[in-house]
């Protein structure tokens, strides 16, 4: 069973930079796609990026693609989701989500509990 762990959310100023970090307790997410989405109060969840298997792939948004960077270390089971030039309008709770697929771009089968993540302006 995949068990996603998020990590590195926090408080930070407009403009400021976070690094959230995705794990699993389970089973390894080595062969996994995984993504990023986030849920602003009373929003719907959105899709923020997604990485397939080997890193070779990457989409993202349109509202954090330039700012937000996508990445996997697989040695360490761990997808990373580098955040800059951080906007108020991007505090949400952010949540992880992996596929039994390598390749899927929204990853849905496996979710995070999520991580709180404020931009302050």
């Amino acid at each position: 069973q995949v068990q996603l762990v998020e990590s590195g959310g926090g408080l930070v100023q407009a403009g400021g930079s976070l690094r959230l970090s995705c794990s699993s307790s389970g089973r390894t997410i080595t062969n996994s796609a995984v993504g990023w989405f986030r849920q602003a109060p009373g929003a719907e969840r959105e899709f923020v990026s997604s990485i397939n298997w080997s890193g070779s792939s990457t989409y993202y948004a349109d509202s954090v693609r330039g700012r937000f960077t996508i990445s996997r270390d697989n040695a360490k089971n761990t997808v990373y989701l580098q955040m800059t030039s951080l906007k108020p309008e991007d505090t949400a709770v952010y949540l992880c989500a992996a596929s039994n697929f390598g390749y899927a771009t929204r990853p849905t089968d496996y979710w995070g509990k999520g991580i709180l993540v404020t931009v302050s302006s």
